[in-house]
């Protein structure tokens, strides 16, 4: 690190992990480091996390211009927004922004451009805009009564599936003899393993994956999954027609749902036509962000050098 050199900040915090990324001038990612999730709802220490990774920066933060931080539940929440903006007015004195995740997700896949992301991790709600920063949101009501084609979505159906098929009410027992080896459980423990209050959000949302290994050769398991891309369908669909985007317009996606072939094959079913491939990844997008907030220059070159700077490091 150079006398002269200076750097932006980007967070992307999401429902089971935070990624805090430190880039320079050049587009070059400097620093990255990954820690759990910043969730206010689900994470009580969450306030200590934010402090612990700035600390792990801290060499950085002297020449850091600009932070973007992405934090979820963001703008929905009165109470817990304020709560974040408080903390990151403590910790960065710097320019900064703190914004809704999903909003750095569409800013990193579409780095200014319009289109509709479809953001499908542990929570799901679609992001569209024109790219002029008139922004529409479609979902995001959380996990008690939406985040529908989520990972937690797709976790809470397994489970429900499961429950039915152990009582003699659904038919797939082999589904629920699966899903119990996969999560390394008996019957007798599951009700126990799934209430486990600390973790019960990301615990539920990581049935997902295990879900998408078994649809390889169960059908209620691909069923599940289709049923998760028709919902998030819907959601790209209220997102084209409210933002006055052409149906034929772009879309994008972010989250680990979207690492399902099932869930991404009824999505291109439905919607016709295949997604644009992320230009960043959301933790690009709060680096593009902080970047703009600086003042600097971020020309295709340099969205260019970030993408491929982050395509080198395995948080990303």
């Amino acid at each position: 690190m150079t006398q002269a050199s200076e750097f932006v900040l980007g967070v992307d915090a999401g429902g089971t992990k935070t990624l805090l990324a430190i880039a320079d001038r050049s587009g070059a990612v400097q620093f990255c480091t990954q820690g759990p999730t910043l969730d206010p709802t689900g994470s009580p220490v969450w306030t200590r996390e934010v402090e612990r990774l700035v600390d792990s920066a801290a060499v950085y933060m002297p020449r850091v211009r600009g932070a973007a931080l992405g934090l979820p539940f963001f703008g929905e929440i009165e109470t817990i927004s304020q709560a974040q903006r408080d903390i990151c007015a403590a910790q960065f004195s710097m320019k900064h922004e703190v914004v809704n995740d999903v909003q750095v997700a569409f800013d990193g896949a579409f780095a200014g451009r319009g289109g509709v992301l479809l953001l499908a991790g542990t929570g799901s709600m679609a992001w569209a805009g024109d790219g002029s920063g008139v922004d529409i949101r479609v979902g995001g009501w959380g996990d008690a009564f939406g985040d529908e084609g989520s990972a937690y979505w797709i976790g809470r159906e397994a489970l429900s599936e499961a429950a039915r098929a152990l009582d003699g009410r659904g038919p797939d027992i082999e589904f629920a003899h699966a899903l119990l080896h996969g999560l390394r459980l008996v019957e007798a423990d599951l009700i126990g393993w799934s209430y486990a209050e600390a973790t019960r959000r990301s615990r539920i949302a990581g049935v997902a994956k295990l879900v998408s290994e078994i649809a390889a050769v169960n059908e209620t398991a691909r069923s599940i999954l289709e049923r998760a891309g028709d919902r998030l369908y819907e959601h790209a669909k209220a997102g084209f027609e409210r933002s006055g985007l052409p149906e034929s317009a772009e879309w994008s996606y972010a989250g680990g749902v979207f690492s399902s072939e099932v869930v991404l094959g009824r999505l291109i079913s439905r919607l016709g036509r295949a997604p644009t491939p992320p230009l960043l990844p959301p933790i690009g997008g709060a680096l593009l962000r902080a970047a703009h907030l600086s003042g600097w220059a971020t020309d295709a070159a340099w969205a260019g050098s970030l993408a491929t700077s982050l395509k080198c490091d395995s948080l990303a």
